[in-house]
């Protein structure tokens, strides 16, 4: 899955009434455990950062949990984890 590179701000979760994601996790296996609103990438001056927004069932960066708030700036390699107990992972590549 590609971030979209037209947007400074990207959305990861599952559909809603009033936010639609631009990285839609619905159709993955295990999505129970992702939030509508679960996590934004933003994107400044060609680093990427990643943020919970709030979700339910956490954010982990290579294990570790992201504490609702604080960011993350992504390196190649990372691995994203949406809720607990890795179910719904991604690995951060940067391209050039």
């Amino acid at each position: 899955m590609q971030i979209p590179p037209q947007l400074e701000v990207v959305h990861l979760g599952k559909p809603n009434d009033l936010v639609a994601p631009d990285i839609d996790v619905s159709s993955f296996p295990c999505a129970e455990v992702v939030s509508r609103v679960h996590a934004n990438i933003r994107v400044e001056e060609d680093r990427y950062y990643i943020e919970d927004v709030g979700s339910a069932n956490g954010t982990y960066i290579n294990h570790n949990v992201l504490a609702k708030g604080n960011r993350h700036a992504l390196r190649a390699g990372d691995r994203i984890g949406l809720g607990k107990g890795d179910l719904v992972t991604f690995i951060f590549q940067a391209t050039e």
